[in-house]
Order: structure tokens, then sequence, then C-alpha cells
């Protein structure tokens, strides 16, 4: 779990989970945005942390990666977090 800070100064906690690939591009640029932002993040990796079967069953068939989930809700891929991101005016 990481404290931040928002824009206003106010305290968030946030516990984030990042399901992950080998070779997926925005995988890497949620992580660069994840590591400039100070932000820990719990990484699983497909093929070494679940299955894509596992994957598709948590997340629906027709889920891209990378998927992310925040205190154990579902935000979606990396659109639907910088929109998450972006309306806690963290950025």
């Amino acid at each position: 779990m990481k404290v931040m800070k928002t824009t206003g100064e106010e305290e968030i906690k946030m516990n984030i989970v990042l399901y992950s690939k080998e070779n997926c591009q925005e995988c890497e640029r949620i992580k660069a945005l994840l590591y400039h932002l100070n932000i820990d993040y719990l990484e699983y990796k497909l093929e070494v942390n679940y299955t894509q079967n596992q994957f598709f069953s948590e997340f629906g068939s027709d889920a891209t990666y990378p998927q992310i989930t925040v205190d154990h809700r579902h935000i979606g891929k990396m659109k639907d977090f910088l929109n998450y991101l972006k309306e806690k005016n963290i950025i």
C-alpha cells in the first residue's frame, strides 16, 4: 500500500495490482507512469503468476493488457486507469 499526495496535497492510500505480460507497450507505459508518480504497485505477469485462461476468467474473454485493480476493485485497461487517476486528481 502506498501513501501519496494528490495535487490538493491530501493523502490517498491505494493498493494497486497490475496484470501484465511480456512485450506489452501499454504495460510498460503504466509501469513508467507509476514509477514517475512514485506509486508502489504489485505486478502479476502472464505465465509467471497466472495463465491466459485465468486472466480471461477474471477479466472476461475480451480483456486486453494491462488490467489494473485498485483496492481490490477492477479499474480496467490503461485508458480506464488514466481516467481513474484524473478523477482522483493524481494526474
